[in-house]
């Protein structure tokens, strides 16, 4: 046993932590993959997170943080030791300023946006997952990214609650300082939203919801987008050549026609396949296993990496691996 009785009798006597021994993290990820946490740790409350964060790390027993899952891989043979959540979800608004708690499910405070006729996050309708993710991982879609709203972050390096503004958050697409320190776990954020016309936002919305919903289906068991999209300006000259122009959008190239030159629509392993219709969403079509969804993955960087020379980088991120990357 990787967690010691002592760890699992002092976490049982912090107020407000819920303790849950062999969990299955299948249950806790969208891919419905990954053996079993020794222990779930998790909690609404910042004070007694922290307290959990604080006798989990002092112990040195094995610990990792996640949030919805939507964007993880976990391992076959599970986590032995102590999975942390922060669960709280509480959400405010105050004329056009909105702070809400990192286990906040992002699309509920998508819709409390539009609904009070605040812009800046409306075309992020249909994003899996909890705020404090987004934040993470710099969430957009269709021309936003929560970066631009953030005016503060507030979250735990473990050992104190501390506060960032946008700044010192180090964003840049699909990334932010967080990513860099996986043991800074954010709380809250203070976004800054805009006036809007509440009926315009919610039809364009609800646009913006039907084509996600018709390419990634609600019930999928995937994580949106496998792999980041492409910088043009960092890419190899010989591949920018290739580019066809009226495909970048914002200075990105998709992956998804990296992906397709290369073969890779409608690749399968076992359970985990490739959708024949799109090249950069892979999904659990049944009993998948992490092992096949990881050796598909890897098998997808390498046809590209053969055809144009270059790497893609995964979206996702993985838990319970040797490799801190295994699609690597």
């Amino acid at each position: 046993m990787s967690v010691p009785s002592a760890v699992l009798a002092k976490l049982r006597r912090i107020p407000g932590l819920t303790l849950i021994q062999e969990v299955p993290l299948s249950e806790y990820t969208r891919f419905g993959l990954g053996g079993r946490a020794e222990v779930l740790a998790e909690s609404g409350s910042p004070k007694s997170f922290l307290a959990a964060i604080q006798a989990v790390r002092a112990s040195l027993c094995p610990s990792v943080v996640i949030g919805a899952g939507t964007n993880l891989i976990v391992s076959d043979a599970g986590f032995r030791g102590v999975v942390l959540r922060f669960t709280g979800s509480a959400v405010t608004l105050s004329a056009e300023t909105l702070r809400a708690e990192g286990g906040a499910v992002l699309q509920h405070v998508v819709d409390l946006s539009i609904a009070r006729g605040l812009s800046g996050i409306d075309c992020m309708t249909g994003i899996p997952g909890w705020v404090g993710g987004a934040v993470y991982g710099n969430a957009g879609a269709y021309g936003q990214s929560i970066d631009e709203r953030v005016r503060h972050v507030e979250f735990t390096d473990g050992k104190i609650i501390r506060r960032f503004s946008k700044a010192h958050c180090e964003f840049s697409y699909r990334e932010s300082v967080f990513k860099r320190h996986k043991d800074w776990i954010i709380l809250a954020v203070e976004l800054e939203l805009s006036a809007g016309d509440a009926e315009e936002l919610a039809r364009a919305a609800a646009g913006i919801r039907a084509t996600r919903d018709a390419k990634y289906p609600p019930a999928m068991k995937c994580a949106g987008s496998i792999f980041k999209n492409c910088l043009l300006a960092s890419l190899p000259a010989q591949v920018r050549a290739q580019v066809p122009e009226g495909l970048v959008r914002g200075g990105k190239v998709p992956s998804a026609w990296f992906l397709e030159q290369a073969g890779a629509k409608g690749l399968r392993r076992g359970d985990i396949q490739v959708a024949s219709y799109h090249a950069n969403l892979i999904y659990n079509d049944g009993a998948g296993t992490a092992a096949d969804l990881v050796a598909l993955i890897r098998r997808l960087k390498a046809l590209v990496a053969d055809r144009f020379r270059f790497e893609l980088e995964e979206e996702v991120q993985y838990i319970g691996f040797e490799a801190p990357s295994p699609g690597l």
